[in-house]
């Protein structure tokens, strides 16, 4: 489904990709792990345009991603998109953003929008908050709202970009949950992570970046539990084990 060759990306003089490729196949769930900087985040901004990139391509069911073409439009409402930070309006309720895209990005009927996103938000667990407004809620529920929202444009794929990494630390597993559940579901989901128990679990597929390039890939349990890279050792010992 998302097939990305030598993907480059610069800020300037910061060259931040260095050649990714990578190929993600229809209901896979692949994980992206890396230390703070390696250009995990980036990655997922050029999968969706959000970010245009420098070289290489990235293209989406045999589409080319591009910013700057008119089916960028169409692109981003089959590839969803989660955020570290929930990115939803405050001013309206919990019912309206999860409506949001459906009625006026694709045109939906709202009646329609109104009892699927309702149907989303059970799926959830916050059918009891539908007329609250987002800084009523924990910031876990938001991430679950933001995950409904997410689902209610019947995307092809999502994005997530670090959901759990804005939460306290008791607010995560309700959020993993509702991926956990999402990923049974045979949603193809690219997660960018540092929760490495979510990704042994869960992903198919575990890619190491450091430093712009991909260093050690392969299935989840072999990657995390014997590494065959020194730098990707070097990480997981870190983070698994930390001092």
């Amino acid at each position: 489904m998302i097939e990305i060759r030598g993907l480059q990306k610069s800020f300037g003089s910061h060259h931040v990709l260095k050649g990714i490729d990578a190929s993600i196949s229809q209901g896979e769930v692949v994980c992206i792990v890396g230390p703070s900087g390696s250009g995990k985040s980036t990655i997922l901004r050029c999968i969706n345009g959000l970010e245009s990139y420098s070289g290489g391509s990235v293209d989406i069911d045999g589409r080319r991603v591009d910013n700057r073409h008119a089916s960028i439009k169409a692109i981003r409402a089959e590839v969803a998109m989660v955020f570290q930070r929930f990115n939803l309006f405050p001013h309206r309720t919990v019912l309206e953003n999860v409506i949001e895209g459906p009625v006026y990005v694709k045109g939906e009927d709202r009646a329609a929008a109104i009892v699927h996103a309702k149907e989303l938000l059970a799926s959830v667990g916050l059918a009891d908050k539908a007329e609250a407004h987002p800084p009523e809620l924990s910031g876990g529920q938001q991430q679950r709202v933001a995950i409904a929202r997410a689902l209610a444009m019947r995307p092809k794929a999502i994005l997530f970009d670090e959901p759990t990494s804005a939460l306290d630390p008791e607010l995560v597993g309700d959020v993993l949950q509702v991926m956990r559940k999402l990923a049974g579901t045979g949603m193809t989901m690219v997660v960018v992570t540092h929760e490495m128990q979510f990704a042994r679990e869960v992903a198919d597929r575990v890619i190491f970046i450091d430093g712009g390039v991909i260093v050690e890939q392969g299935p989840a349990a072999g990657l995390l539990n014997n590494p065959q890279n020194p730098r990707t050792q070097d990480f997981l010992r870190r983070v698994l084990h930390p001092i």
